[in-house]
């Protein structure tokens, strides 16, 4: 889990004449992440497409475009297809044929319709103005301009131009304006003081409203034709939906293997190809693709490689079986293959595939792809840590603390039965109805977390912020609580000390990470980088939790977890002694000598931020604990109302509210002295107060359970993607991309 899957590098040689037979194998596969060929080895060059690469990859485009045209997704349910060469050429003719005639007459309509709409816009215009359209054009002397705009206002700009002669006709805000004029530029200049804002007069002749009328009957009746034509393209999607995706499969897979040789190193008469395979399916790909060849391929495992943060063959384990004996280290790693007793010539593979040191050239430098290798019910984590990146290859793989931790602290800060249960019926909903593997992974992760949270809701004895959960399980007493009443402050210092604890311990796992994926520099590289961090943040914080120098620190931080009436986890814990303090400090110094050494003398700013500034950024926990609790609070106090007792209590008046007589200071209410009415409910008002008081119940819940997302599901993935992975981890591992394509639409002709 911690360590992705073990990636072995692989080449299969062999002639030019089985290319295509071992092509087809290891497509079928759908194992061999395939290398580029890229170093500059004389003799060998890129090869080139197969035969019929361009023709496919032709109709591959037309395919898309048609399932662009109709809006065809992959949620397709039919059966399966055979599509050969012959059925896709016609059928795919006949297809595209049908298409683009009601693709191009739906453009047709839908660009006349746009035309009409604006006549209709403008003549809504004209109609106000109530004048013939053809008494607005086609004059020779008179200059006409049509417009909205202030009719006082371009009276008086013409008024004073000069122009001699005109008539200004309007309607509200509509103008026309009518000037004898040799040039209409005149006219135009004559408006540009007024409030105008000329239109264009639109074709037609006679009374505007007519007209109006004869193009909102055009609107409809090309609204009907288009919706026709719609309604056949999606009969035709509906039939053509299972072709075109099942084409679309069969082409893609014959692009891909047509154009596989583009990725080899050839000659004219062999072919080497090199990729990354999980380690323990190379046997099955060798069967395969030497049975396809009928044994005239070679294939080897070139190396089973560490790989240093450059991505340089650091080490490699002894293959057994493999060409060169031993094991290598250092750069030249990997071991010489055996190219010499197939098809490739032995005079080749000796001048143009060995190094100078003997070593053993790769075809492409590139990195093995990662696999992250966690349990089925892990696995929705490693999309939360795919979000910052892939895990490189020589990385641990963080995705295991992501799973213990994120839902844990999740479930701490909500802590109610009745949310959890409504994440987890998200989260389900979510894997099971939706096609996206990241929404699918976010869903797996709801249920995780809505699983804790109601976890820590049935500790806490809440249901929805009610506390009646407490009284029916754990007899009105259950095992831990929030800290929001007066009555159980000592809870709210308690989760703020324990924030802290559960800080120094995962960022300590974060540096333990580090230090692990150190170690191939060295045990004392590691130690200086890794293992400084660790003793500053662990040295820190016994002296904080110590007795030593205990003035400064809050005295809470002692009584909470020890004994008597100030504890509520009576622990025995008073605070570690004096001499731990100490001995805390001692490590603190070292830690810094050596932070010192490795990284100069920021260490001693960055000592502040991350050994004891991080750790605090934990208590965050704690603060959203009681932020959301308050909030259920707030929504149940304005719904059921609250009264106080004399022990400090809050209790919510479900079952109704006690009222204490003028004049007295307490009143006994089902065994309990009640001293306040905190509010009295609007559920024990009237009808309209009721009416208010749901509304404000379910939309105030449903308020808390959108916030209980971003803001206790932000803050934990903050606390992991900031303060956690911030100390070890980098990513940028390479996608593992195996050559082949699982089939959906068709089966194998």
């Amino acid at each position: 889990m911690l360590r992705p899957e073990r990636m072995s590098r692989v080449s299969v040689t062999g002639s030019r004449r089985v290319m295509d037979d071992v092509i087809e194998a290891v497509h079928d596969l759908d194992l061999l992440h395939l290398s580029d060929y890229t170093n500059e080895i004389e003799g060998f060059e890129p090869g080139d497409p197969l035969e019929g690469a361009d023709k496919y990859s032709e109709k591959l485009v037309t395919v898309r475009a048609l399932q662009s045209t109709l809006g065809i997704e992959e949620d397709y349910e039919g059966p399966t297809h055979v599509v050969t060469d012959e059925g896709l050429e016609d059928e795919l003719e006949d297809v595209r044929q049908e298409v683009n005639a009601l693709d191009d007459r739906r453009d047709e309509l839908r660009s006349e319709l746009r035309s009409v709409e604006d006549d209709i816009e403008q003549l809504e215009f004209f109609v106000r103005l109530g004048i013939d359209l053809d008494l607005l054009r086609g004059y020779d002397t008179l200059a006409v301009a049509v417009g909205e705009g202030d009719a006082k206002e371009v009276r008086a700009e013409l008024e004073d131009s000069e122009i001699e002669t005109f008539e200004v006709a309007a309607e509200d805000d509509a103008v026309a304006v009518f000037a004898q004029v040799d040039d209409s530029g005149v006219l135009e200049d004559a408006l540009v003081g007024a409030t105008f804002s000329q239109v264009t007069i639109p074709e037609g002749s006679g009374d505007p409203a007519e007209y109006l009328k004869d193009r909102r009957h055009r609107k409809q009746q090309l609204e009907s034709k288009l919706s026709t034509v719609e309604d056949e393209l999606e009969d035709l999607r509906l039939e053509v939906s299972g072709f075109l995706l099942a084409a679309e499969e069969k082409l893609t897979i014959a692009v891909q293997k047509r154009e596989a040789p583009l990725s080899f190193a050839t000659t004219d008469n062999a072919f080497v190809a090199e990729g990354w395979i999980p380690t323990d399916e190379i046997d099955t790909l060798r069967d395969a693709v030497e049975t396809a060849a009928d044994g005239t391929v070679e294939i080897e495992e070139l190396e089973q490689a560490e790989y240093d943060e450059n991505g340089h063959p650091e080490h490699t384990e002894d293959i057994e079986g493999g060409s060169g004996g031993g094991s290598q280290s250092g750069p030249a790693s990997s071991r010489e293959p055996d190219r010499t007793d197939g098809p490739v010539a032995r005079d080749q593979a000796d001048d143009e595939r060995t190094a100078a040191d003997g070593g053993y050239v790769p075809l492409a430098d590139d990195k093995p792809p990662t696999v992250q290798d966690n349990p089925k019910g892990i696995r929705p984590f490693e999309a939360l840590v795919e979000v910052i990146n892939r895990p490189k290859y020589t990385e641990l793989d963080p995705t295991i603390v992501l799973f213990l931790t994120f839902p844990a602290f999740f479930g701490f800060m909500i802590g109610d039965l009745g949310y959890g249960i409504l994440y987890m019926g998200l989260g389900y909903w979510l894997m099971r109805n939706v096609d996206s593997d990241v929404l699918a992974s976010l869903g797996g992760i709801a249920l995780w977390a809505g699983g804790f949270t109601a976890l820590f809701g049935v500790l806490y004895g809440e249901f929805f912020g009610l506390h009646q959960l407490g009284e029916i399980v754990w007899g009105g007493n259950p095992p831990i609580h929030k800290g929001l009443q007066p009555h159980y402050i000592g809870y709210a210092r308690a989760w703020l000390l324990v924030s802290v604890i559960v800080g120094v311990l995962h960022l300590v796992s974060g540096r333990v990470f580090d230090f692990v994926n150190n170690l191939k520099h060295g045990v004392k590289d590691a130690f200086v980088e890794s293992g400084s961090w660790m003793l500053m943040t662990i040295g820190m914080w016994l002296w904080v939790f110590s007795t030593h120098v205990s003035g400064p620190k809050p005295q809470f931080m002692f009584e909470v977890l020890d004994a008597g009436d100030p504890a509520v986890f009576e622990l025995g814990f008073s605070g570690l002694p004096e001499t731990v303090g100490i001995a805390g400090l001692g490590m603190l110094v070292v830690g810094l000598v050596l932070g010192f050494y490795a990284e100069g003398a920021i260490v001693v700013i960055e000592s502040v931020t991350q050994v004891f500034g991080h750790v605090l950024s934990y208590t965050r926990l704690a603060a959203v604990l009681l932020a959301k609790a308050g909030m259920a609070f707030v929504v149940n106090l304005l719904f059921f109302g609250v009264y106080v007792t004399g022990d400090q209590k809050w209790h919510f008046g479900i079952s109704g509210m006690p009222t204490i007589p003028e004049g007295s200071e307490t009143v006994m209410y089902h065994g309990h002295e009640v001293t306040e009415i905190m509010f009295g409910g609007l559920v024990h008002g009237s009808i309209p107060a009721v009416v208010g008081g749901i509304v404000i119940l379910v939309l105030g819940h449903l308020l808390v359970l959108a916030l209980g997302i971003t803001s206790a599901g932000l803050q934990a993935v903050r606390l992991e993607y900031v303060e956690f992975f911030g100390k070890f981890y980098e990513g940028g591992g390479a996608a593992y991309n195996p050559f082949g394509h699982e089939r959906t639409y068709t089966v194998k002709d």
